[in-house]
């Protein structure tokens, strides 16, 4: 064999919900410590719109480098196989969960190969954020069941922004609020936030949803009220509050700000489906918008726990958070399994026009 044929399915860099599928050759043979995954599945959210809208700001287009200035590989999360490997330790049939382009292949260079996995030591990713690196082997992950494959890819990525989210806020004291008003709450990382942070904080949780979601949210039991983007005005200005932004509107962030005016105490922008401005400056009263990353928390809190310590406590919470929302008499979400190409090109046009209903959460079989 002297290639491999991959399909792929490319996102145009300046309109995110412009894909096209084509398939290019990988050579072969390996080179030493090399490895190819066949990708399985994927799990699309949000959160992988949110990557592409900062694919320049943040390198996010760098993970999986097209060859084409301007047709990026959108990063998602899921699972894929070993087919082929010249790297000690990294066996032909292992299967892997970690950070993937969508597409059928991917060869990686396997380094820093552990019980627990690998990371892709390939020289263009090797000045990328080392979170996105690392490939976790399912035979020896704690917290993998294979019936549970979809749920995993979904909320994991999505959970770790919640989690050590929750926690950043906590870490600062939530910066002095009594209350916190969460955008886009319908989305699966703004209730995995309310979910970690329920019960543990004297302060109230209020959600800013559409008139369309605002039931499903109210019936999640994770939020004080449910708050409609028309009804913001009627929330008091009086109390320090905190905004907590998934949505990266900006003329709704300027609403809550000369709402709340000195009553609004910080504002922690924590990604955007639609919004490519990457935090535009644009002259708003009150605190500065600050960019809440995910990985600057996990690697303090390494500092501070130790890894071990980061990882129990991240596994215990992803495991409550899969069992509340998988639970059959009071589900918060609904796996929508799609297949192949095309029906990943219709899911992300749809998740990028926001077009999604929020009690699903959609899943693509490569």
């Amino acid at each position: 064999m002297d290639a491999i044929t991959v399909t792929r399915l490319l996102t145009r860099k300046s309109a995110l919900n412009e894909t096209r599928v084509d398939t290019i050759q990988l050579p072969l043979p390996l080179a030493e410590d090399e490895v190819v995954l066949k990708i399985d599945r994927v799990a699309i959210t949000t959160n992988n719109i949110t990557y592409a809208a900062f694919g320049d700001a943040m390198q996010y287009w760098g993970f999986f480098p097209t060859g084409e200035l301007e047709w990026g590989h959108m990063p998602v999360w899921g699972f894929a196989d070993v087919v082929m490997s010249n790297a000690e330790g990294v066996e032909v049939g292992e299967r892997f969960y970690g950070y993937f382009p969508i597409a059928s292949h991917i060869r990686m260079n396997a380094v820093r190969v552990s019980k627990r996995g690998f990371y892709d030591g390939s020289e263009h990713r090797l000045s990328l954020t080392s979170a996105y690196n690392q490939y976790t082997r399912c035979s020896n992950d704690s917290v993998y069941s294979k019936a549970d494959e979809n749920y995993q890819m979904l909320l994991r990525p999505l959970f770790i922004t919640s989690f050590m989210g929750a926690d950043f806020l906590q870490d600062n004291g939530f910066f002095g609020a009594s209350r916190i008003v969460v955008s886009s709450a319908s989305s699966k990382t703004a209730y995995g936030t309310a979910f970690c942070l329920k019960g543990k904080y004297d302060a109230e949780l209020i959600a800013l949803t559409s008139a369309r979601n605002r039931g499903f949210v109210q019936k999640l039991g994770c939020y004080d009220r449910a708050v409609t983007y028309d009804d913001l005005v009627f929330i008091s200005p009086k109390r320090p509050t905190l905004y907590l932004d998934f949505s990266g509107d900006e003329d709704l962030r300027a609403r809550v700000h000369y709402h709340f005016g000195d009553a609004l105490v910080y504002d922690c922008f924590a990604g955007s489906a639609q919004n490519t401005g990457f935090l535009r400056d644009t002259g708003l009263p009150g605190p500065k918008p600050e960019f809440y990353f995910a990985p600057v928390q996990i690697r303090k809190r390494n500092t501070d726990w130790g890894h071990d310590v980061v990882n129990q406590k991240f596994n215990e919470a992803q495991l409550a958070f899969i069992r509340r929302v998988s639970d059959p008499l009071h589900t918060w979400m609904q796996i929508e399994e799609h297949r192949g190409y095309e029906e990943g090109q219709k899911l992300i046009d749809d998740m990028h026009g926001g077009r999604i209903d929020p009690l699903k959460g959609h899943t693509l079989v490569l």
